[in-house]
């Protein structure tokens, strides 16, 4: 079953944008690599390290999975979701962003 096609259209279509996709995956997989290449992970995905301190999610304070976060080109997160997403809200928040980002590169040249 493919888990994943919107979050890697969502990669294609911000392909050269100042856009970046991370995951932090959670299972205890050890073919964990193997396994997202099966899945086509396109974006990086780093393995939550529980019981290392700190861990990505008591750094982040995560509540639960899945959770999306929406971070601007400055480090600040704009948006979270808990438990899924709209698919037709998330393109369009990422659109703002995107938008921000390149407005602040015109102004720094």
């Amino acid at each position: 079953m493919d888990m994943f096609p919107h979050e890697r259209s969502l990669v294609k279509a911000f392909e050269g944008l100042p856009f970046v996709m991370l995951g932090v995956n959670s299972d205890d997989d050890p073919k964990l690599k193997e396994k997202n290449e099966k899945q086509q992970i396109n974006w990086r995905s780093f393995k939550d390290r529980r019981g290392a301190s700190p861990s990505i999610t008591d750094e982040w304070n995560l509540e639960g999975w899945p959770a999306l976060y929406l971070i601007d080109h400055k480090g600040i997160i704009r948006k979270k979701w808990l438990g899924g997403a709209d698919e037709m809200a998330i393109p369009k928040e990422i659109i703002e962003l995107v938008r921000a980002a390149q407005g602040d590169q015109k102004k720094e040249r």
